[in-house]
């Protein structure tokens, strides 16, 4: 993340060199320094510590920081300095549209702040970030970026062959765009059609399956455990040949320079959410170095090693467990199994767990049933002793004091407790019913045995009883293969099986959670967030334009970014995820910037008495390179990260890219399609005033 940041900033630098010259984008570069030196600063006093989220807060605003600056510099200040004009007038003119932008962007995510669950507390820092970091760029931009430039004065624009070149470019840029506007406006209901055929086509290849969906991707970290589950009466020694045996098979199946350490344990396997100790348990953790372009992925390390390891001979069963580098928590499949009776109980675990195999790209399969060991219950026979002229009760305490003692009186050792235990002189049985042949003395002067007096049941004793919503529970888990099936799909699929067996369980349903759960609680809380982000955005827009009408111009720019998403994931055949929809409520924000511009520049223009034709197409020449220049620098500050540059990440580029690829898609859109609602629908308004 730190590598990706810093490619980021470089390119964010040379996006402003490329339209501002070397003099201007430094000091918008010091406005760069200045705010994610702030930001720092505030999130150091709320508490928050420099981390992974933190940083992708900070590449995710680093664009952003300089969008503000760049039309404040741009389109003021460098065109009225090339003109010999105040450069301060610039903030009176284009002041409101920037500090519009700016807050339409915090109104963005501001309602990230709100999502619930674990993926609400994993992600609450990003946008508070962005916030915090966008809140402190208005300060820069309008009390510190002026007084540089008028320091500067005239230069602040050098005047070498390579401004002569950037100008030459730019205003080429302005015509051309200028032309093809002009020829998209005398055919707008093709061209409009056209945009609306692109948004229907991407909403049809969402819902007819052209773009995949994962709805969690994240980053494994590179360590992963094999566990050696041995039945329940096996020794400690036999659980660690077992253990060193598997061991060997994993050493094989690892490559020279891919392991930094191997461990096998006995009597103890580490889970996802506690540890579990016993004799029959062992495990083997295994610690990969760091990722190199050469290096196999924890993936393939682990699916080439995976028939070798699981068939190696010996009663154990075996699996492997990785762990997630953030959220979900649980597995894809995680299901509870829940009844009242202990043998329909497994009987009903051991069904799901048969359908649960079935699933394409279901692949360890386990469940956190944990069986107990061999025991013997003795109970008194009450008959039998009587004949034998003991007291039931007598008989009782025989066996205390031939398995466990009795404390007969309490010592003082230095201050300490001592405890007096009379027992049987310990021995070692390989068997516990030879206990019963222990002899009895009876009052009579007789002799019998111990198992005479007691009716003894051997069985299985229960392990760990564990409840969900006060009834026994089994939790059935299994990772899958996401090339494969998707979590919603495969836990559909379960649903539908279980049901057509469900009638063999009369006493036992079944409760899904897991990955699905967090699916669930986000899915239904991104409608209203976005909604309310919409909102939000609204009411900033019409505070500023004073009109009801002029914001629903600037949100046809929401299914606008939408298409560019969409269009980006199949271009790049990147999944569905819910941090991609996590990028796109973000998007909402940003992707307004230039239709604000645009609009501001051409009621400008009609309210000094400009035809509404003429005010579209100057506002379009004139803030063309702003609206540019804003995408470009966002863009750039994500490069690096979405398309991994300095290292790639499956749980932060998805949110990357879908910003990138949306902004892309919607600002070309964008600057056709505004320019041409505004004609058509304002063309029938009466002028506003002029914007002072």
């Amino acid at each position: 993340m730190e590598s990706n940041a810093i490619v980021g900033l470089l390119l964010v630098l040379a996006a402003c060199w490329l339209f501002l010259g070397s003099r201007i984008s430094a000091l918008v570069a010091l406005g760069v320094v200045f705010s994610v030196a702030g930001a720092f600063v505030l999130l150091n006093a709320v508490g928050f510590t420099l981390n992974v989220s933190v940083l992708l807060g900070i590449v995710i605003v680093l664009g952003m920081l300089v969008d503000d600056a760049v039309v404040l510099v741009e389109e003021a200040m460098y065109f009225r300095m090339e003109r010999g004009m105040a450069a301060l007038d610039s903030i009176r003119e284009v002041g409101l549209p920037v500090l519009a932008s700016v807050t339409t962007t915090i109104a963005a995510f501001l309602p990230l702040m709100l999502l619930p669950g674990i993926v609400g507390k994993f992600m609450f820092v990003i946008p508070f970030v962005v916030t915090v970091g966008l809140t402190v760029s208005l300060i820069e931009a309008f009390w510190m970026l002026p007084s540089h430039v008028v320091a500067l004065g005239t230069h602040a624009i050098s005047r070498s062959r390579t401004q002569a070149l950037r100008e030459k470019w730019t205003h080429r840029l302005r015509v051309k765009y200028t032309r093809l506007l002009i020829y998209v406006m005398r055919y707008p209901s093709v061209y409009l059609g056209l945009a609306l055929a692109l948004f229907l086509g991407a909403a049809a290849a969402v819902v007819g399956g052209l773009v995949k969906f994962q709805f969690f991707a994240f980053d494994p970290i590179r360590l992963y455990y094999v566990n050696v589950d041995m039945p329940p009466n096996a020794p400690i020694e036999e659980t660690l040949r077992q253990t060193l045996a598997v061991e060997q098979r994993v050493r094989v199946g690892l490559r020279e320079g891919e392991a930094r350490s191997i461990t096998a344990l006995a009597g103890i396997k580490l889970t996802e959410m506690e540890p579990l100790y016993g004799d029959q348990y062992g495990q083997i953790a295994v610690s990969l170095n760091p990722a190199t372009p050469d290096m196999r992925s924890l993936n393939a390390i682990i699916e080439d090693m995976r028939e070798a390891v699981v068939n190696t001979p010996g009663r154990a069963a075996i699996s492997f467990l990785q762990i997630s580098g953030g959220p979900p928590t649980a597995k894809p499949i995680s299901v509870k199994v829940r009844a009242d009776d202990r043998a329909e109980l497994r009987t009903a675990a051991d069904a799901v767990k048969a359908l649960v195999a079935t699933i394409p790209g279901a692949r360890d399969v386990v469940d956190n049933d944990t069986p107990g060991r061999d025991e013997l219950e003795l109970r008194v026979d009450v008959n039998a002793a009587r004949n034998a002229g003991l007291d039931p009760g007598l008989a009782a305490r025989l066996v205390r004091l031939h398995v466990d003692g009795e404390v007969v009186a309490d010592l003082r050792d230095r201050g300490e407790k001592v405890e007096l235990r009379v027992r049987a002189a310990p021995r070692t049985v390989t068997e516990i019913r030879q206990m019963l042949d222990d002899p009895v003395a009876l009052p009579g002067g007789g002799v019998t045995s111990l198992g005479a007096l007691l009716v003894a049941e051997q069985r299985k004793s229960l392990g760990l009883i564990r409840h969900w919503n006060l009834r026994r529970a089994i939790t059935v888990e299994a990772d899958l293969d996401k090339e494969q099936s998707d979590t919603l799909a495969a836990n559909n699929r379960l649903r539908a099986e279980w049901e057509k067996i469900r009638p063999r369980y009369p006493g036992v349903n079944l409760d899904f959670s897991g990955e699905l759960d967090d699916i669930d609680e986000s899915l239904s809380a991104m409608g209203p967030l976005f909604l309310l982000g919409v909102g939000l955005i609204y009411l900033i827009l019409a505070a500023q334009f004073r009109s009801y009408f002029q914001p629903l111009l600037i949100l046809v720019t929401v299914p606008l970014a939408f298409t560019g998403v969409t269009l980006g994931l199949l271009a790049s055949g990147n999944p569905l995820s819910l941090y991609t929809l996590y990028g796109v409520i973000a998007l909402v924000g940003i992707a307004v910037n230039a239709a604000i511009v645009l609009i501001d520049a051409a009621n400008a223009r009609r309210g000094a008495g400009m035809s509404t034709l003429h005010a579209t197409l100057y506002a379009a020449r004139r803030r063309l390179i702003a609206v540019l220049m804003t995408t470009g620098t966002t863009i750039a500050g994500l490069f690096s990260l979405a398309f991994g540059l300095a290292g790639k990440s499956l749980l932060w580029g998805p949110v990357a890219a879908s910003i990138v690829w949306g902004l892309f898609f919607s600002t070309a859109l964008t600057l056709f399609v505004v320019p041409v609602l505004y004609r058509f629908f304002m063309s029938r308004r009466p002028s506003s005033r002029a914007h002072p």
